[in-house]
């Protein structure tokens, strides 16, 4: 995929859904943890709610940055125009 602006490339939809899965994946489980086990606390300088929150975006950092550095990988059996 050939773009205007190559040092500004667009996030891939499989990066972006990888993010999205992997923050809602953990704060499923937050979300879990905390209702089974009320005094979980993990940042103690934050409310609850807002900890469930917060904590995912650190994975959901890292799968963005990792998506979004890996090379893309050729698919040379698809046509000219779909690559």
């Amino acid at each position: 995929m050939v773009h205007e602006n190559p040092e500004r490339q667009p996030v891939e939809r499989k990066v972006t859904a990888a993010t999205a899965g992997s923050y809602l994946g953990l704060l499923a489980l937050l979300t879990v943890l905390q209702t089974v086990n009320a005094s979980l606390d993990l940042i103690s300088w934050l409310p609850d709610a807002i900890e469930t929150l917060a904590i995912p975006l650190l994975p959901g950092l890292i799968t963005y940055v990792s998506g979004y550095v890996a090379r893309h990988t050729a698919r040379p059996d698809l046509p000219l125009d779909q690559r």
